[in-house]
């Protein structure tokens, strides 16, 4: 099992950070190798990706969910296996540290070869960074969902 641990610092209010992140289907606008994420339930995703011309195919489901606070999930089903969890911590009234926090296992010779070069944490790291650029051009969140899981 690989870990990784990235974080960024947004400018926008924790509770905007918070909302955009519960909108999963649109992580493929910020999250590289992303194609397709459909909310199966309010705890269920289904997910696409293609890293480097690996595709997978998986469900995620949200294990652990408070507004303004963190988000956990695991795989449940597919190709891919990982848990992780993202919180928000706010800074002040318009600043919010986002971090991300995943174990995942690689299966195929080249990903074993990708976590050895660090390609996981890089990438977790652009998708940070792009998030950062997603939410603070946009200023404001594309929907939320404030439930408690």
């Amino acid at each position: 099992m690989s870990q990784v641990e990235q974080s960024v610092e947004v400018r926008v209010p924790v509770h905007t950070a918070y909302n955009q992140w519960t909108q999963f289907e649109s992580f493929p606008q910020f999250m590289g190798g992303v194609e397709r994420i459909e909310q199966r339930t309010d705890t269920l995703t289904h997910w696409v990706t293609n890293v480097r011309g690996v595709r997978r195919e998986f469900d995620a489901e949200i294990t652990e969910q408070i507004p303004d606070e963190r988000v956990a999930w695991t795989t449940v089903d597919g190709e891919a296996r990982q848990a992780g969890v993202v919180t928000f911590h706010r800074l002040d009234d318009e600043r919010t540290k986002v971090m991300v926090q995943m174990d995942f296992h690689p299966d195929s010779v080249t990903e074993k070869v990708g976590d050895k070069l660090g390609f996981v944490e890089r990438q977790t790291k652009d998708d940070l960074a792009r998030f950062k650029q997603f939410i603070e051009n946009r200023g404001r969140e594309t929907g939320a969902w404030r439930g408690v899981v």
